[in-house]
């Protein structure tokens, strides 16, 4: 089974002597929480893919003086409460005292995995909540620098990846943001993505949704790839120094699927291929009042996620009318529904690749039944779920499903997985000009 999977690097010519930074470090297995191999924590199929989001956030500082007080004892009585840890009075006691010291106060490791799970469960976007206690917690509170971060980073995809090919959910916290010691950020919207080189005619090899940051890595000193539509980006990331370095991901870390048709042969011409972790990266997660602007967490991809947003859509990689040619389908009119019918097979074979690759992938009727069995579940406990339909409703065929015909309620809740500006910003790499940094570790 193995002969279907690639890895990023595989074949690909050495780095031709650049000044690359190639992750390695001796981080242990999680010794936290096991979970079930199962979920999907950060988002409705196919939306962490689609448009960033439109509605503001609150700015990139962290809570202070009475907020913080406030947002703090809200965190510790609603832990205390579901896991019946009794009177949370003399907690909450102890916290204010560190804040009125310190500025801050640190989660207790229980305290970590609740609110990072919590998180989940409250994510309005997310379809994939049923399975929100499987949350793996990797508690990293203590990296700051950015080459400490890239190597966790690199651990957390091959963690992410059981028996090289069952997806698990996972979340790997590095340091909060502290009055005067700001936590490390990682400028990638996922740990894995592929870069988008201009073309100087017109058009982007690659995704073009990381133009600006695939510009902004080579700023730094990236060489780029070899220039094919999937170039694995660098990591950049900031550090306790608070400048941007570049580190190259290790072939080893990033997972990869070739992307086959279960009936039509040339499909292997379109020589498409895309990642199996989506590590979401750019979300700050919010626990009490306390930011961590890095913790990048995952589940497993949704089948819309890349077969209806990621390689359908208009500004991303566009194949749908690549695809219709190849099916011989009448492109002259929308009525023929050649989008449809193209848009149909796309999905088909990221289904069918996965599966035939063995690597976890979900879809999107499956993934809504089991969005309604999560509903009934935290209804019957008396916890209303906050919901977003425009993001639970799949992109494709949603009225097919079942989460197509209700309304739900959209008020967002604490702790949460928080998307601020500044980071959307830096996703794009549009926060001003960086030195130039040979990353290395």
């Amino acid at each position: 089974m193995r002969n279907f999977l690639r890895r990023a690097g595989y074949g690909a010519s050495a780095d031709r002597g650049t000044r690359s930074a190639d992750i390695t470090a001796d981080v242990p297995a999680d010794l936290h929480q096991r979970a079930a191999d199962t979920g999907c924590p950060e988002r409705a199929a196919g939306h962490g893919e689609a448009a960033r989001p439109s509605a503001p956030h609150p700015a990139d500082v962290p809570l202070a003086g009475p907020a913080l007080r406030r947002a703090a004892a809200e965190f510790i009585r609603l832990h205390h409460g579901e896991a019946h840890r009794g009177d949370p009075a003399p907690r909450i006691a102890q916290v204010c005292t560190e804040i009125a010291a310190t500025g801050t106060y640190r989660h207790t490791h229980d305290e970590l995995v609740f609110g990072a799970r919590l998180a989940w469960r409250n994510a309005a976007r997310c379809i994939g909540r049923l399975y929100w206690r499987s949350l793996r917690v990797v508690d990293r509170r203590e990296l700051t620098a950015a080459g400490d971060v890239a190597a966790a980073s690199a651990d957390h995809l091959r963690e992410a990846v059981s028996d090289g090919r069952r997806i698990r959910p996972l979340i790997t916290v590095f340091a909060p943001d502290a009055p005067g010691r700001p936590g490390p950020r990682i400028w990638n919207e996922q740990l894995i993505r592929y870069a988008g080189y201009p073309r100087p005619g017109g058009g982007v090899v690659g995704d073009p949704r990381n133009v600006g940051l695939t510009a902004f890595a080579r700023g730094l000193g990236w060489p780029g790839g070899r220039g094919s539509p999937f170039d694995v980006l660098p990591l950049v990331i900031q550090g306790a120094d608070e400048v941007p370095h570049w580190f190259r991901l290790p072939s080893d870390a990033v997972l990869e699927v070739p992307i086959q048709h279960p009936d039509h042969a040339w499909w292997a011409d379109l020589d498409l291929r895309w990642h199996a972790v989506p590590a979401l990266a750019c979300m700050c997660l919010e626990i009490g009042g306390v930011c961590y602007p890095a913790a990048p967490f995952n589940g497993w991809y949704m089948g819309t996620e890349i077969g209806a947003r990621n390689l359908a859509d208009s500004d991303r990689y566009d194949l749908l009318p690549r695809v219709a040619e190849r099916l011989g389908l009448d492109t002259a009119s929308d009525r023929s529904l050649w989008k449809d019918r193209a848009l149909v097979e796309l999905n088909r074979a990221v289904l069918h690749s996965f599966d035939l690759a063995g690597v976890t992938m979900s879809d999107h009727h499956t993934e809504s039944r089991r969005f309604l069995t999560h509903l009934g579940r935290e209804e019957s406990k008396g916890r209303a779920v906050g919901a977003d339909w425009s993001w639970i409703v799949p992109p494709l065929s949603g009225s097919t499903t079942p989460v197509f015909h209700r309304t739900y309620d959209t008020v967002e809740r604490h702790p949460a997985y928080v998307h601020h500006p500044e980071a959307l910003a830096r996703t794009r790499g549009e926060c001003g000009d960086a030195e130039a940094l040979d990353a290395s570790v």
